[in-house]
C-alpha cells in the first residue's frame, strides 16, 4: 500500500542519536511540517536538532495529495460567521503566503511543481458555491463561479481559486532535508523540563516544537478533546484524463481529483478513524462507473487531524509550557498549513510578532458543538468493554478489517496486527502502557 510519492523516490537518511546533546531548540517530528521548520530555523542560524521517532516523511507527509492551495473547501463563507472579517482575511493571507513560499523554494527544487487553479465544486447546492464567491471577493480574491468542468459526472458549477499548486511533497521534504540537523530511529519516549529522554540518549533544550502530527503530550493544552482524525483514501489511475486544474467536492462525502504526470488521483471516502466509511471501495466504484478503461496502479490512506473550528492550532502549547510550541490540526490541508506553521513558529522563537498569530492560537475558544461529539466518542469508547485498549488514554480499540489495523475511536491512534504503532498519539506499542 505504497503512495505514488514514496514509489521509486529515495529520502536521504539520517544516523540515530548516540549520546547526550545540547540544543536551543528540539523539534519532535520528521514530517514537512517539521523539516520546515528546521529549514527555517538553519536560514535564521538558529541552534536546532529534529527527532524524528521512525524515518523522515514516514508518516502523513507521505500519504497527501499533495495541493498547495489556500481553497480549504467552501471555507472563507464559514469563517466570515464564525471569526469576522479580520480573522478570516489573516487566515487567507497566511495560506496565500504559505503557496507564494512554496512556488519561491521550488524553483530551485526539482519536485514536479506545476501552478494549478484550485476548484470547489457541487454537484446540487450552487447558492454554497455563490457564496463562497461573494466571500472570497470580500477578501480580495476575484473569485467566480464557473460551469466549465472535465469531470465525469453533471455538477451546477465550481469556484475558482487561481494560481494554486501541485507537487511531489517528497522530493520536495527530501531535498531540504539533506542539509539540516536530524535524527532519525530516535524515539522521544519522556519529556521533562528542557529534557527528551530517547532511547540512545537525552537531548536538552531551550524551546520545543511538537510537529508530531497529534501532539504526544496528554498533560497540557487538552489537544485529546480539541481534535479527533478523519481516515481518507486515494488511488492513482494510469492514463488517466487531463484535469485543468485541482478539483474537490463541498460535500463531506465527496471526492476530488488532480493528475500527477499520466496519473489521475481521485481521493475521498473519509469517515472518523475507528469509525465506517467508505474506504477505497468508493474511490473504485467511481473509477469503474466514469474511467472502466483505465488502471489502478497504487492506492493508499491519509489520516488527517481535525480541529474543533476548522483551524489548525499553530502557536504556545499551553499557558503551563512556556517555550513550547505545536503545529497540529492540519484538517486536510497539510501542505499549505505546514509552511504556515513553519513561518509562524519561527517568528515565535525569534520573539518576534507574526501577524497571522491570532487566528491561529491553540488556546482559542473551544466552546463548539465537535467539542461534545469528541467527548461521547470517548466517553462510549473508554466504556466499552475490549481486549484491545489503546496505550495513548484506554480506549478500546475497533479492527478495521480493510486496512488490517486496529483503530482508537477516540483519538485515532492506530496498531498493525501484531501491536505495533501505525499512527500516534499513542506513544508507544500495544502493551507499552
Amino acid at each position: 500500500m505504497d503512495s505514488i510519492w514514496s514509489k521509486d523516490n529515495e529520502l536521504p537518511r539520517f544516523k540515530k542519536l548516540a549520546g547526550n546533546i545540547n540544543t536551543d531548540v528540539l523539534i519532535i517530528g520528521g514530517g514537512l511540517a517539521g523539516i520546515l521548520c528546521a529549514y527555517f530555523l538553519q536560514e535564521e542560524n538558529v541552534d536546532y536538532v529534529l527527532a524524528e521517532r521512525k524515518t523522515i516523511c514516514s508518516g502523513v507527509t507521505g500519504n497527501t495529495t499533495a495541493k498547495i492551495t489556500a481553497q480549504h473547501g467552501l471555507n472563507y463563507h464559514r469563517l466570515l460567521k464564525s471569526v469576522g472579517n479580520e480573522r478570516a482575511q489573516m487566515y487567507l493571507d497566511a495560506n496565500q503566503e504559505a503557496v507564494r513560499k512554496f512556488a519561491v523554494l521550488c524553483k530551485e527544487i526539482d519536485c514536479d511543481f506545476e501552478q494549478r487553479t484550485a476548484y470547489v465544486y457541487s454537484k446540487n447546492d450552487r447558492r454554497r458555491l455563490e457564496e463562497e464567491a461573494d466571500a472570497l471577493s470580500r477578501l480580495g480574491i476575484p473569485a467566480r463561479v464557473t460551469e466549465d468542468s472535465p469531470l465525469p459526472f453533471e455538477t451546477v458549477g465550481a469556484v475558482g481559486f487561481p494560481e494554486q499548486a501541485q507537487f511531489h511533497p517528497l522530493k520536495f521534504a527530501g531535498s531540504l532535508a539533506r542539509k539540516l540537523n536530524i535524527y532519525e530511529e530516535t524515539f522521544v519516549k519522556e519529556l521533562s523540563e528542557n529534557k527528551a529522554v530517547t532511547d540512545h540518549g537525552e537531548i536538552t533544550f531551550q524551546k520545543l516544537i511538537f510537529a508530531t502530527h497529534f501532539p504526544i503530550d496528554n498533560k497540557h493544552g487538552l489537544y485529546p478533546l480539541k481534535m479527533y482524525q478523519d481516515r481518507s483514501y486515494v488511488i492513482a489511475l494510469e492514463n488517466g484524463p487531463r484535469m485543468d486544474g485541482m478539483y474537490i467536492d463541498e460535500a463531506a462525502g465527496g471526492m476530488s481529483f488532480r493528475n500527477y504526470k499520466n496519473y489521475l488521483l481521485i481521493g475521498g471516502g473519509s469517515h472518523r478513524t475507528g469509525g465506517k466509511g467508505g474506504n477505497w471501495e468508493v474511490l473504485r466504484n467511481c473509477a469503474r462507473l466514469y474511467y472502466p478503461n483505465l488502471d489502478e496502479r497504487y492506492y493508499w490512506a491519509a489520516q488527517d487531524c481535525m480541529t474543533l473550528d476548522g483551524i489548525p492550532y499553530i502557536g504556545p502549547y499551553s499557558r503551563n509550557m512556556p517555550g513550547c510550541y505545536v503545529a497540529t490540526g492540519f484538517n486536510k490541508w497539510g501542505m499549505t498549513s505546514s509552511m504556515v506553521s513553519a513561518m509562524l513558529l519561527t517568528d515565535l522563537i525569534l520573539g518576534k510578532e507574526n501577524p497571522y498569530a491570532p487566528v491561529f492560537q491553540p488556546s482559542r475558544n473551544m466552546i463548539k458543538p465537535q467539542l461534545f461529539v469528541n467527548g461521547y466518542h470517548a466517553v462510549k469508547n473508554l466504556l466499552t468493554v475490549s481486549a484491545k485498549r489503546c496505550p495513548h488514554m484506554g480506549c478500546a480499540l475497533k479492527w478495521n478489517k480493510e486496512e488490517h489495523s486496529w483503530d482508537c475511536p477516540c483519538h485515532g491512534s492506530r496498531f498493525d496486527g501484531f501491536g505495533k504503532l501505525l499512527d500516534n498519539p499513542a506513544n508507544g506499542d500495544l502493551g507499552e502502557r
